[in-house]
């Protein structure tokens, strides 16, 4: 009995297992993605086209600068060879990020090199530094005039005046110089109350000890003696009358260029 159990069940189990075997019908193999890609539409036109590198175009902006990001000397012309002018060093002496105003750039065969204006001396002097050696540009529409003859300081924002005082300027033993220069910091919380509210510091540079710490550069601050402006009454340095300076503090933004005459 026994036996014949066992071969009816494997009568009965045998097509079973082999019908669970059977290898279904073939199906067509998927196309491969190059040639699903080859079928697709064709834009009509890039979605991004990169164009060559063009220099900035100067009627879009009035003056720019930016601050020194790699110690670097500043060189005579647009070539690693060329003569050093004066070094760059990341922070100024009142211990603020170092900018510098760009006044040209060129493309050259090593890449793109720009020409700044240097707080050094003699005073004006001019150089080349790599353009990676700076970082991100920054643009100003403003511009401070100091006039020595009148005793007067003007702020122009795209050629408009926008402001106008008295100020106190370098006696002839120490005077304030002449010459292209720009605004490099703006300083304030003096424990001095010499210095007013408010200080800039510029890139012009005295040949003789200045108000300024440390001396040597040329500010533009307050004081605590506004009986004495207008006139030729300080070391070099421009003063303003406080209230006049916390007024030119919300006009004029680092960077701005200043022309001293």
């Amino acid at each position: 009995m026994a036996v014949a159990l066992s071969g009816a069940a494997a009568a009965v189990l045998v097509p079973l297992v082999h019908r669970s075997v059977e290898r279904p019908t073939s199906v067509a193999p998927s196309p491969s993605l190059a040639a699903v890609v080859s079928r697709l539409p064709q834009p009509e036109q890039p979605a991004v086209t990169v164009a060559a590198p063009t220099l900035l175009n100067q009627d879009e902006w009035r003056a720019r600068f930016a601050p020194v990001v790699q110690r670097v000397d500043a060189l005579r012309s647009p070539a690693r060879e060329a003569a050093v002018v004066a070094p760059l060093e990341l922070e100024t002496p009142e211990g603020t990020t170092n900018i510098v105003l760009v006044v040209g750039d060129r493309l050259e065969r090593g890449g793109l090199w720009v020409r700044i204006r240097l707080p050094a001396v003699p005073n004006n002097l001019t150089g080349w530094v790599p353009r990676a050696a700076l970082g991100a540009y920054s643009f100003v529409h403003t511009h401070l005039v100091v006039d020595r003859t009148r005793f007067t300081a003007t702020l122009y924002d795209d050629g408009r005046k926008v402001f106008e005082a008295p100020v106190g300027v370098g006696t002839p033993a120490s005077p304030t110089p002449a010459g292209e220069f720009y605004v490099r910091d703006r300083l304030s919380g003096f424990g001095d109350p010499f210095y007013g509210p408010v200080a800039f510091g510029t890139s012009a540079r005295s040949p003789v000890l200045t108000d300024w710490p440390g001396g040597g550069f040329i500010g533009v601050h307050g004081t605590n003696e506004p009986a004495l402006i207008p006139g030729r009454i300080s070391h070099g340095c421009v003063r303003l009358r406080n209230p006049d300076i916390l007024r030119l503090s919300r006009l004029m933004p680092v960077g701005t260029p200043v022309t001293i005459r």
